[in-house]
Formats: structure tokens, C-alpha cells, sequence
């Protein structure tokens, strides 16, 4: 009989907390929207355009935060001119909104609460940093996603019931003149070989499942020592494969991305190691 599956709550869990990083992004932008068109007014933009003006500030903020996650593995040169991209569209806009909310504090003439400059500014920058905040959250959910959802799935596809079991009830055996069954004597007693595939599929998923378990975030020099004890691949280059085995094996968690830079750094230590002892050879997998 196939076996019941209940609906995981991760699922739902991450989509409540992607709607409200959503819900917070927009109300942040909506404030920052309200804040950078009054200064695109102050500063004499035409018409119209007043309401394209936050679209370039606040807009690039979360296209930059968007571009830093995506070239995470560029080199830091292209990183950092982002960074600085990034870092300047963000403190225009806390500026603006300051700036806006400091000079309405300054007219404003009211018998109730009344703050002070300094703490006006510093609660306008809020709504241009939650909106940062918020893109960066949702980005970083979408690249790493629960693995419960993968797990569920897995189990999914090894419950699936079987169509021909419990079907067809075999008929009883037919009996000679002595009574004793036909097929008694011609068919021995072979026990039935295990299933194999199902067990070399269930044994890796529960072993990655205990490794996962007990996995943690290390540094990059941290996991470069690792490596360098993998068993090299063929032709004596390092082996993606068996860095990996290695680097889970110590209980560290690792990307591909970072995986990637650790195998390319270990083979160019190999091909400095080959060059200065055989000065005559070239390293191995240089043509």
C-alpha cells in the first residue's frame, strides 16, 4: 500500500516569510518613494519627471544588491566597483530622505511631539535600508532554498506504490493422484535475492543527510588545508570529486562556487610544485 505523506510546514514557512520581506521592501520603497519626490520638486525637476527621480536612486539600490549576489565568485575587482556603486546610491538616498525629513521638522510648528533634528534624520533612513535589506533577504532565500523541500521530494519518489503488488493472489497448487503438490520436488527453495538498487540508493541519501547534519561554514584558508589532503584525480591533478569527499568528510560546508576556487588553487600550487622540480618541464596540463 503506498504510505501516507503529510505536507511539510518548511514550504509554507518560506513563502510567509518571502511575502512579508516583500511586504517590508515596499512599504520601505513607498516611504522612500514619497521622500526623494518632494526633493526631485526642491530641486526644480519638470512635471512628470518628479516621479521617475526616486526610480533612479532607490531602483539602483536594488539592482546593485541584486548584481553583488550574482557576481559573488567575479574577481574582487568587479565586486568592489559594485560595492562602490552600491555603497554610493544607498547613502544618497538615506541623505535625501534625512535631509527631507530635517527640513519639514525645522517648519513644522505643532503643539504636540516635537523632535529633534538628529533623531528626525535618523528615523528617515530607515525605509531606504529596509528596502536594501529587504531585496538582499529575498535574493538570499531564492539562492538557498530550504533542503527539507528536496528531502520531501526524495522520499516522494522512493514511496511509490508498486502496481502489481497485492494484485493478483497466485492460484493454489495442483495436487497429483498422491496427494503431494505438482511442483513440490521441481522447484528448490531459492531465497529471494535483496533488493540492491533501492539499498545503494537509501544508503548515500542517509549518510549526506547525517553529513549535512553536522556540516558548519569554515574560511577559505581553513578549507584550502583540507584539500590539500585529497587524493589527487588522473594524471596527478586535483580532483573536484575527492576535494569535496574531503573537505564534508572534516565536517565543513561548501559551494560550488568556492569549490570551484579551491580546485584551482590546489592544482596551481601542483603545477608550481612540478615546475621548480623538473625546471625543464612544462607542468602537467599545460600545452
Amino acid at each position: 500500500m503506498p504510505s501516507r505523506t503529510t505536507t511539510s510546514p518548511v514550504p509554507v514557512l518560506t513563502a510567509a516569510i518571502r511575502l512579508g520581506v516583500a511586504l517590508v521592501g515596499t512599504i520601505g520603497f513607498a516611504l522612500s518613494y514619497d521622500a526623494l519626490r518632494q526633493m526631485a520638486v526642491a530641486i526644480h525637476i519638470r512635471g512628470v519627471l518628479t516621479y521617475a527621480f526616486p526610480l533612479v536612486i532607490d531602483g539602483f539600490i536594488a539592482i546593485g544588491v541584486a548584481a553583488l549576489l550574482i557576481l559573488r565568485a567575479a574577481p574582487w575587482r568587479s565586486r568592489l566597483y559594485v560595492w562602490a556603486l552600491v555603497g554610493l546610491a544607498t547613502v544618497t538616498s538615506i541623505w535625501a530622505n534625512a535631509l527631507h525629513a530635517v527640513r519639514l521638522n525645522q517648519q513644522a510648528h505643532t503643539a504636540g511631539l516635537h523632535l529633534d533634528n538628529v533623531t528626525v534624520g535618523a528615523l528617515s533612513a530607515i525605509a531606504p535600508l529596509a528596502l536594501a535589506g529587504a531585496v538582499h533577504l529575498d535574493l538570499v532565500i531564492r539562492r538557498h532554498p530550504a533542503p527539507q523541500a528536496d528531502e520531501a521530494a526524495a522520499t516522494k519518489s522512493h514511496n511509490v506504490p508498486d502496481p502489481g503488488h497485492n494484485t493478483i493472489e497466485p492460484p493454489a497448487p495442483a495436487e497429483d493422484d498422491a496427494g503431494l503438490p505438482a511442483q513440490a520436488e521441481s522447484l528448490p527453495d531459492v531465497a529471494e535475492p535483496p533488493n540492491t538498487a533501492e539499498e545503494a540508493v537509501d544508503v548515500p541519501q542517509k549518510a549526506h543527510a547525517n553529513t549535512d547534519a553536522h556540516e558548519h561554514d569554515a574560511t577559505f584558508e581553513e578549507l584550502l588545508v583540507v584539500a590539500r589532503t585529497a587524493p589527487l584525480g588522473r594524471g596527478g591533478r586535483a580532483s573536484r570529486r575527492n576535494i569535496e569527499t574531503a573537505i564534508r568528510a572534516a565536517g565543513y560546508r561548501i559551494g560550488k562556487d568556492r569549490l570551484t576556487q579551491i580546485k584551482d588553487r590546489v592544482q596551481a600550487e601542483l603545477d608550481e610544485s612540478a615546475r621548480h622540480a623538473e625546471p625543464g618541464k612544462e607542468p602537467a596540463g599545460v600545452l
